[in-house]
């Protein structure tokens, strides 16, 4: 597998008065094409900045970011936004839909913006909404969907136009938890088709269910970096984290 993101001692530091926040500070981060990866910590750590830096939602204050060998981090605003919609889906974790805009709509939007043709992304909408089994909502408006519903058609939207990456801010904090469940045998699902996916937690469970990795962050560091592999398993990866 070749690398498909990778940071190099990213940093933001916030000025709150005479104080200088350092949410990201100096972290260093590697993730291959078709890796499953979380990134867990309690709040304040830093985890979703370093997800919004790395969808150029927010700017570094120093540091690199490589998306697919390419220099990402000094991209103007208008460069960052065409680069997400064709390179890096974004789940967020209030799910963000349109709530004037039908759920098929949500999609079509993106997917015309990404350059595909109208029709196209309608057949590509509701193929996906099929796929993760919310294709009866299509034409309902998100206000009238379940907090499952809206974030299986954010899954749907970020994957819209078939991003190499899939960022995920928390995906099941608003879920309770049999649909967070869910919603991560989803994200496993797209995972296993080749999805290379990075999602942000402080949920232990949400951490270890579906991931190949689980980076720690700590006060805006990369604390910890474990495989999990058949070897290590959930349970040793949090014990080891606790332990240390």
């Amino acid at each position: 597998m070749g690398e498909l993101l990778r940071t190099v001692d990213l940093q933001r530091r916030f000025a709150l008065g005479d104080t200088v926040v350092r949410a990201v500070d100096g972290v260093d981060l590697n993730v291959a094409e078709g890796e499953f990866v979380t990134v867990m910590g309690p709040s304040g750590c830093g985890k979703s900045t370093l997800l919004y830096l790395l969808a150029g939602l927010d700017r570094s204050s120093a540091g690199e970011i490589y998306l697919g060998g390419r220099r990402v981090d000094r991209y103007s605003r208008g460069r960052w936004a065409r680069l997400r919609r064709r390179q890096i889906g974004f789940v967020f974790q209030s799910f963000n839909l349109v709530d004037n805009l039908t759920v098929l709509q949500n999609l079509q939007l993106l997917g015309v913006l990404g350059g595909l043709a109208s029709r196209q992304a309608r057949h590509r909408a509701i193929a996906l909404l099929e796929e993760l089994g919310v294709a009866e909502k299509a034409p309902a408006l998100p206000g009238l969907l379940s907090g499952g519903q809206r974030q299986r058609v954010a899954i749907a939207r970020a994957l819209m136009n078939e991003p190499p990456l899939l960022l995920a801010d928390e995906p099941t904090g608003n879920l309770d938890s049999a649909t967070s469940t869910a919603v991560m045998g989803l994200l496993s699902r797209f995972h296993r088709s080749g999805q290379t996916i990075v999602v942000v937690t402080h949920d232990p469970g949400v951490a270890t269910t579906s991931a190949q990795r689980l980076v720690s962050m700590r006060d805006g560091r990369v604390v910890d970096d474990i495989r999990l592999d058949s070897s290590t398993g959930p349970s040793r990866a949090l014990r080891n984290l606790v332990e240390r």
